[in-house]
């Protein structure tokens, strides 16, 4: 199957979203609603599950988590640097800056599975899990300190924060979810990954680039431009000894757009949400493009 048609179904609830909020006429109270539910149970049913779908053994994975926090590292420091480059308002850096380092998860499972097979998907989730608690960890970090400094009590509230981590301890403490809890859960997680998309789209408005345009072409550079060539130069280093695969699923974890639930975690603490849904939508057409030329340069 092309990427493109792996990405369309997302362009199509994106849709969706605008046209129940300026053509149907729903409410923004209604879409209120509906963030407050996928923020505190929908998505973190989804990621609790997705960091468990995969058994993740420390010892045989010690090279790719390194190669995977080094990554992410890149990508934070380069995000970062727009604080003081760009000096854009305080508001929309702290909404946006995790545009530069977040990811698409179901994406990524998606095309890992297309182009790696089971072990290549295996890899991938591996990656997922290691990388989502550190990535929510900084996202929440830049917006809380943003509202005052209160990073430790926003951190143990934080939903999505609180669900990656209980999913990862369970996972390296070698527990399984038993089937009716995980059948539960998928489903949740479906819904949450749909109503996510959804809220991103009512809440499109390229009038929230006014005055950020360099920011947002910041954040998208970042996420699928540099990140990209940070993966090939962290998988190149030979004291990692990652394999042809292992390089191309962190190459492909490293091309992905950011995910819809940056825009959620911005809802739900206060953020500049429009701005992040437009550093999504944007950076999400153009990985059409990114995509698959960085695979072509990986294969």
């Amino acid at each position: 199957m092309h990427i493109a048609l792996l990405v369309f179904p997302d362009f199509l609830l994106l849709g969706l979203g605008l046209a129940l909020r300026h053509k149907m006429r729903f409410s923004a109270e209604f879409f209120a609603g509906v963030e407050r539910l996928v923020y505190y149970i929908l998505f973190p049913a989804l990621l609790i599950r997705s960091v468990m779908a995969q058994p993740i053994e420390p010892a045989a994975a010690a090279d790719i988590m390194q190669a995977t926090l080094l990554l992410v590292a890149c990508g934070a420091v380069l995000a970062w640097l727009a604080r003081w480059l760009l000096r854009p308002q305080p508001l929309a850096f702290a909404s946006t800056v995790q545009c530069g380092f977040r990811f698409n998860t179901y994406i990524g499972l998606a095309l890992a599975l297309s182009l790696g097979g089971q072990e290549g998907l295996g890899v991938m989730a591996l990656i997922v899990g290691f990388s989502v608690p550190v990535v929510n960890l900084l996202a929440v970090y830049a917006l809380a300190r943003h509202a005052g400094g209160k990073l430790f009590g926003a951190l143990i509230r934080n939903p999505l924060l609180v669900s990656t981590l209980f999913g990862l301890a369970l996972n390296l403490a070698g527990a399984q979810l038993p089937g009716p809890v995980d059948t539960f859960l998928n489903r949740l997680g479906a819904a949450g990954l749909a109503l996510g998309i959804i809220c991103v789209g009512a809440s499109l408005s390229f009038q929230a680039s006014r005055g950020a345009e360099r920011l947002v072409g910041w954040m998208v550079a970042v996420k699928l431009l540099a990140m990209p060539v940070a993966a090939l130069a962290i998988g190149a280093l030979p004291w990692l000894g990652l394999s042809p695969l292992e390089r191309q699923m962190l190459l492909l974890y490293a091309a992905l757009p950011t995910a819809s639930s940056a825009y959620v975690l911005a809802a739900g603490m206060g953020g500049d949400a429009r701005l992040v849904s437009l550093v999504i939508s944007v950076g999400t057409t153009i990985s059409i493009l990114t995509i698959p030329l960085w695979m072509q340069l990986a294969g």
